[in-house]
């Protein structure tokens, strides 16, 4: 599976905006009064202004080069502050062979750079460029089971033919392909953060064309891409 787009909601959408563009450094692509995307590898992800009533909050990764995680922490050290947990701001995860750290962004997302196994590696030092695509976003789910099956009628996996379960963490997506959609309940903490999974409106493309929306109280559409 691949994550071609995700949009997001921001109630700091200029901070936002400054913190991708000036201080990671990736390329703005689109902007308007009201949204901006940048280019994230094969990825794009844009933010779109949230109603001022709103302070939706998501978790996503991206995933860069296998052999370049060290480089990538020292590149990012003066720029964002490491989340720890248990003492600790990286993690090693030995099911799926990767490491991870995370940040926040001025939005308060929870923001992670993953290195997989799976990833290719690279042959240049680490800079925002050696990004590789969008490798994870959070999918809260009010009824996980029912929105898993869809997802899986839409050709994408739970990874490792795992169970469905109301109240389990599911990676849906193929292993191999490094990117995943983090099904689950509300309520549940993200690691290395005190945030809990909540409702909030999103849109994701995965594959060029199954467009996968999410109405921010728990209700999720999958539907065909319209072609752009």
């Amino acid at each position: 599976m691949q994550i071609n787009n995700i949009t997001l909601y921001s109630c700091a959408l200029e901070e936002t905006k400054h913190f991708y563009e000036r201080v990671l450094g990736f390329s703005l692509i689109d902007e308007s009064g009201d949204s901006f995307t940048i280019k994230a590898g094969e990825s794009e992800l844009e933010f779109r202004r949230a109603d001022s009533h709103s302070h939706p909050t998501y978790h996503f990764a991206f995933n860069i080069p296998n052999n370049r995680f060290d480089e990538a922490k020292a590149w990012m050290k003066d720029k964002v502050v490491f989340q720890t947990e248990d003492g600790e701001d990286e993690v090693y995860f030995s099911h799926i062979q990767a490491r991870s750290f995370y940040f926040k962004d001025p939005s308060n997302n929870l923001a992670e750079f993953i290195a997989r196994e799976t990833s290719p590696p690279s042959a240049e030092h680490f800079s925002i460029e050696s990004v590789l695509n969008i490798g994870e976003v959070n999918l809260t789910a009010a009824e996980v089971v029912s929105t898993g099956r869809e997802l899986q009628r839409f050709g994408i996996p739970v990874r490792k033919h795992a169970p469905l379960s109301e109240n389990g963490f599911h990676f849906m997506g193929d292993y191999n392909d490094g990117a995943f959609l983090l099904l689950g309940p509300s309520g549940r903490r993200w690691i290395f953060s005190d945030q809990h999974a909540e409702f909030h409106p999103l849109s994701v493309i995965v594959n060029g064309t199954i467009r996968i929306e999410a109405d921010g109280e728990g209700g999720i559409d999958i539907r065909r891409a319209q072609p752009s």
